[in-house]
C-alpha cells in the first residue's frame, strides 16, 4: 500500500468544496500512505491551535473521527497527529483533551485485512493508552510534565514534600504507559510506526527529566520527613530505580534504529549505599533495631547521590537545545525564502508597473495608504488669467487732472475644444453644456484607463 488512495483524494476534495480547511488538513495528514504525516500538514494544524477563531473541539473531534477508520495506517497516523499537536501545539488542545470523559477508545482495535495489520494494531492499542494517560496526567496536575520548567529553580525541584509525594506517582504512571509500547528494532519496519516511536522517544527524555528532578528533591528532604512520608518516599525511590533500568532498555532500541547518539542521555544510578541509608533511617523511625549511619556519612552519601542524579539530569537538556537550534534555523530559512521569493507578497518592481501619473507624483498601487487620485487633475471651472493692460482710448475722462482708464471686464482663458461637428461655429466666451459633457467624458475615459491599468499592475 503506497501513495494516497482514491478515498483520501475524494475526502480531501469534499473538504475543499465545503470550505473546511482544518478537516482537509487532518485528512491529508492521515492518508492511507504508509509514511508518517507530512510536516506541512502538521505545521498548519499547529498554527490552527494558536488561532483563537479556530474551534479546538472541532479539531479534536475530526481527529477522533479518523481513529474510527478500519485501516491501521489511518488510525495510527491520527494518533501520531494528535500526539504531535499535544507536544507542539497550543496548550488549549491538551486542556480540552484532559476535560473529556473519553478519549481514544482503541483497546479492541484490530485490522485483519491489511498487510502488517495484526502487528501494527498491537502498537496502536498501546500507543492510544499512552496518549490517554498523558491527557489524564494533565487533568490531575494541570501541567504537561514534558514542558515544565526544569533546573534548580524548576517546578519539581521547588515542590513541597506533600505535593511531591502526590505528583511523582502520576509521572510514574505516565512513564509506565510510554515504556509499555515495547517496540523492538525489528518491529520498527515502516515510516508510520517510526514516527510514533520518535515522538515517544522525545517524550520519554523530557518526562524522565522531570521525574529525575522530583526524585532529587525527594532525597534532599528525606531525612527531615515524618515516618509515613519516609515510607512513601522510599517506595517512590525504589520504583524510580526500576524505571531507570526500563528506560535504559528503551533508549538502546532508539540507538539501534538510528537516533543520534548525541540525543541519547547518559543514565547513571546513585550508589547502592544511598538505598541502604534510606532503609536504615526508615527502620530507625519505626523503632526497629538497626545501625544507622552517622550524620557525616549520611550527608556524604546523600551529596554523592544528588550529584550523580544532577549530572544525569544535565544530559537530558541536550535534545532540547538541539531542537531549539533546529527550530531557529528553520525560521531563518523561511525568512530568507520570503526575501527572495516573488510570490511572498513583497514588492518587486517590474514591467506589471506603467507610469500613468505626472512626473514627480508618487504612485500608490495598493496597501493601507492607497487612495484613488485619478480625478484630482480634472478641471471643472475656467482658469483665471491676469488682466492685460489696455491702451488708453482718446475718449477717456479725467478726474482731478489725472487720466482715468475706463473699467474693463475681466477676461478668462477658456479651454478650447473642437466640437464634434466640424462645421459648427467655435464656442464663445461662455462655457456651454456640451463642452462640459465632452470635457468630463475625456477626463473620465482617462481616469478609467488609469484605474484599470493601476489595478492590472
Amino acid at each position: 500500500m503506497s501513495g494516497q488512495s482514491i478515498t483520501d483524494r475524494i475526502a480531501a476534495a469534499q473538504h475543499s468544496m465545503t470550505g473546511s480547511a482544518i478537516s482537509k488538513a487532518v485528512c491529508k495528514a492521515t492518508t492511507h500512505e504508509v509514511s508518517g504525516p507530512k510536516k506541512k500538514h502538521l505545521d498548519y494544524l499547529i498554527h490552527c491551535t494558536n488561532e483563537m477563531n479556530v474551534s479546538i473541539p472541532q479539531l479534536a473531534d475530526t481527529l477522533f473521527e479518523r481513529t474510527a477508520n478500519s485501516s491501521w495506517v489511518v488510525v495510527f497516523k491520527a494518533l501520531i497527529t494528535s500526539h504531535h499537536l499535544m507536544m507542539y501545539g497550543n496548550e488549549r488542545l491538551i486542556q480540552y483533551l484532559a476535560s473529556r470523559n473519553t478519549l481514544f477508545n482503541l483497546n479492541n482495535f484490530l485490522d485483519k485485512g491489511a498487510l502488517q495489520g495484526y502487528d501494527m494494531s498491537t502498537f496502536i492499542r498501546r500507543y492510544s493508552r499512552y496518549l490517554n494517560e498523558k491527557a489524564m496526567s494533565y487533568r490531575l496536575v494541570a501541567v504537561d510534565f514534558t514542558k515544565m520548567k526544569r533546573g534548580i529553580d524548576g517546578v519539581m525541584r521547588s515542590m513541597n514534600t506533600e505535593k511531591l509525594i502526590k505528583t511523582l506517582p502520576i509521572i510514574q504512571n505516565q512513564l509506565d504507559a510510554l515504556l509499555d509500547f515495547q517496540a523492538n528494532p525489528n518491529e520498527l519496519t515502516n515510516g508510520v510506526i517510526n514516527s510514533a516511536f520518535m515522538l515517544l522517544f522525545k517524550d520519554s527524555i523530557r518526562l524522565f527529566a522531570a521525574y529525575n528532578e522530583g526524585v532529587i528533591n525527594l532525597l534532599e528532604k528525606y531525612f527531615d520527613m515524618k515516618k509515613t512520608q519516609c515510607k512513601d518516599a522510599l517506595d517512590i525511590y525504589k520504583k524510580f530505580l526500576y524505571r531507570m533500568t526500563k528506560l535504559s532498555e528503551f533508549l538502546k532500541v532508539a540507538e539501534q534504529v538510528g537516533i543520534d547518539q548525541g540525543d541519547i542521555p547518559d543514565l547513571s544510578q546513585a550508589p547502592s549505599s544511598l538505598l541502604e541509608a534510606l532503609e536504615q533511617h526508615l527502620a530507625s523511625l519505626e523503632g526497629k533495631k538497626t545501625k544507622e549511619l552517622n550524620a557525616d556519612t549520611r550527608a556524604s552519601t546523600l551529596s554523592s547521590a544528588v550529584s550523580t542524579l544532577s549530572t544525569t539530569g544535565m544530559s537530558f537538556s541536550r535534545m532540547d537545545e538541539k531542537e531549539k537550534q533546529q527550530a531557529l534555523e528553520e525560521e531563518q530559512a523561511r525568512l530568507q525564502a520570503l526575501k527572495v521569493t516573488p510570490s511572498s507578497g513583497l514588492h518587486t518592481p517590474g514591467p506589471p508597473e506603467m507610469q500613468w501619473n505626472q512626473q514627480g507624483e508618487k504612485k500608490l498601487t495598493g496597501g493601507h495608504n492607497w487612495q484613488n487620485k485619478t480625478m484630482s487633475t480634472t478641471q471643472w471651472g475656467p482658469a483665471p488669467m491676469a488682466p492685460q493692460p489696455m491702451p488708453v482710448p482718446p475718449q477717456m475722462g479725467q478726474m482731478g487732472g489725472v487720466p482715468v482708464m475706463a473699467a474693463q471686464p475681466m477676461m478668462y482663458n477658456q479651454p478650447v475644444l473642437r466640437p464634434t461637428n466640424p462645421f459648427a461655429p467655435m464656442p464663445g466666451a461662455q462655457v456651454s453644456y456640451p463642452v462640459l459633457v465632452h470635457s468630463y467624458a475625456q477626463n473620465d475615459t482617462f481616469a478609467t484607463e488609469k484605474v484599470f491599468n493601476s489595478d492590472v499592475s
